[in-house]
């Protein structure tokens, strides 16, 4: 099986977006989780947001994606507005950066389908991290599942202890936890794990390139294009 990985602006690929989205809320759907923020449509109309794909060469189904949007103008960060109805100080916390300057890594999401060779969570969030560096960022802010708080912390997220409760808050729904991180040091990773670092590092200096996967279900192979058009 061949994957490709590569980076869309969303107002310039309206077809990939929606193909992005479709299997987004597939999957939110199946955990019970029917109205959440990172649901709401109003990004694909914001010049600075951008996909992560991951999609089937044989027929170009989008298997998985992640989205980095940067804070502009007329469009907070998803994370701003879902932690502002429980802890309104996200909004001075947020104050401290200009346009363009923080971004959140949100809505991941894949199939069973690619996770079984190898390409599952972590996959996503160090693809994520590592075109990060393309933007200029002074903080790249996440917002996570008790599942994915950890994997983000061996990327080099850290936990951003000063809002809500230690960093948490209950949400999208009653019962469940999300917890807010960020990454200061996008360029050096300096708190995270030394193998996911490395890897990490090898996506930035190959942004094009393939890669041999290998999983429970057998082999993948992975096309790189990760090269940001930001135009």
């Amino acid at each position: 099986m061949e994957v490709r990985v590569r980076v869309i602006r969303v107002v310039e690929d309206a077809e990939a977006t929606e193909k992005y989205i479709a299997g987004h809320l597939k999957v939110l759907e199946s955990y019970g989780v029917t109205k959440v923020t990172s649901a709401d449509r109003s990004w694909v109309n914001n010049p600075h947001t951008y996909l992560i794909l991951f999609e089937s060469m044989d027929d170009f189904r989008v298997l998985g994606g992640g989205r980095v949007q940067l804070k502009s103008k007329g469009y907070p960060l998803p994370l701003e507005e879902a932690i502002s109805e429980v802890d309104p100080g996200i909004m001075s916390y947020m104050s401290q950066f200009g346009e363009l300057e923080v971004a959140e890594y949100c809505g991941l999401w894949n199939s069973k389908e690619v996770a079984g060779y190898g390409i599952g969570s972590i996959y996503l969030v160090k693809v994520g991290v590592a075109i990060a560096a393309q933007f200029g960022l002074k903080k790249l802010m996440a917002l996570c599942s008790p599942a994915t708080v950890r994997i983000s912390k061996k990327v080099g997220y850290e936990v951003i202890d000063s809002l809500g409760d230690n960093g948490t808050f209950l949400y999208p729904k009653e019962g469940l936890i999300a917890t807010v991180l960020a990454i200061d040091d996008i360029e050096n990773l300096p708190f995270a794990d030394s193998n996911e670092r490395e890897f990490i590092f090898q996506l930035r200096d190959n942004v094009v390139h393939q890669k041999l996967e290998t999983g429970p279900k057998g082999e993948m192979l992975v096309l790189f294009d990760l090269i940001v058009n930001k135009n």
